[in-house]
């Protein structure tokens, strides 16, 4: 068992942390919302601090699940940063979904101060983190990984190491462009159905068996059919996922032009005021026009 902290406690963070609690490891928590902290330390126990740095002094590992490429800059290496108070040789965790450039500058960052960081981005989502179910795919040095692992095991069926700094974000880049097609081609099937008179639920269940078989249509198709988005992983967060995943295409000289229009069809979930709903809302884009006339 290890003393740990853990920054970020939303949707994902929140559930991740208090499977380390229950597996027996010492948990102290941030979050930039007070509040939520307090609720999270009443509900489950451990301890909270008042920044990211006072949560990892002394831990062995400090794990993070913020929103995007700044807030994980300021809760590792700002002012008041998790880096300034880590113990030599510890391992900063991170589980956001960023850029494979910030994970790279976050591994150099660390490595001065005598640290570790690891780029864990998650799939799996909200179901998955309570469950603690998560697939994390991971970029860094062999040695804090092989330190990690066990201890990430409290939230996740598999963990696995791609490769050095930013290979964990790339793959998770790889798993979201799959996911947008996926769902875009699920929505139309579900849209097509209903037009043919189609008996939808039986479609799913008798093509679920087969080659289009797929995590999103049995954990979504049903649901979508019934106009049910409300899963927790929002509009708002795909389309800035899908901007890394467009961004580093470019970097590499990739040519993503299905992934580049469910984007776009994203963006008009966003102008419709949709941005909250869960990413297999692109049915609706079938199912109600919209004019902003």
């Amino acid at each position: 068992m290890a003393k740990v902290a853990f920054i970020g406690l939303g949707v994902m963070g929140g559930p991740m942390a208090a499977h380390l609690l229950r597996a027996g490891h010492e948990v102290v928590v941030f979050n930039r919302t007070t509040a939520r902290a307090e609720s999270w330390v009443q509900q489950h126990g451990g301890a909270m601090a008042e920044t990211p740095a006072e949560a990892a002094a002394g831990a062995a590992f400090v794990f993070a699940c913020v929103g995007a490429d700044d807030d994980v800059r300021e809760v590792a290496a700002g002012a008041e940063g998790a880096f300034k108070a880590m113990p030599e040789n510890a391992v900063f965790v991170d589980h956001t979904t960023t850029s494979a450039a910030l994970a790279e500058e976050m591994h150099a960052e660390a490595r001065k101060r005598g640290l570790h960081f690891i780029d864990a981005p998650v799939s799996g989502g909200q179901q998955g983190a309570e469950n603690g179910v998560l697939t994390i795919m991971c970029g860094g040095d062999e040695e804090p990984f092989a330190r990690a692992e066990p201890v990430m095991r409290s939230y996740a069926q598999q963990v696995r190491l791609m490769g050095p700094a930013g290979a964990g974000q790339r793959t998770k880049m790889v798993n979201q462009i799959c996911i947008a097609g996926l769902l875009q081609g699920l929505a139309e099937g579900i849209h097509f159905a209903k037009r043919a008179g189609l008996d939808v639920d039986a479609v799913l269940d008798v093509i679920s068996r087969g080659a289009a078989q797929s995590w999103q249509m049995e954990n979504r198709g049903h649901t979508m059919a019934r106009g049910k988005f409300d899963f927790g992983f929002a509009v708002d967060w795909m389309r800035k996922d899908l901007g890394i995943c467009i961004h580093e295409a470019r970097r590499k000289g990739a040519s993503l032009p299905v992934t580049a229009l469910v984007d776009q069809f994203y963006a008009q979930l966003q102008a419709r005021g949709d941005g909250r709903l869960d990413t297999s809302s692109l049915v609706k884009l079938l199912e109600e026009p919209f004019s902003e006339d």
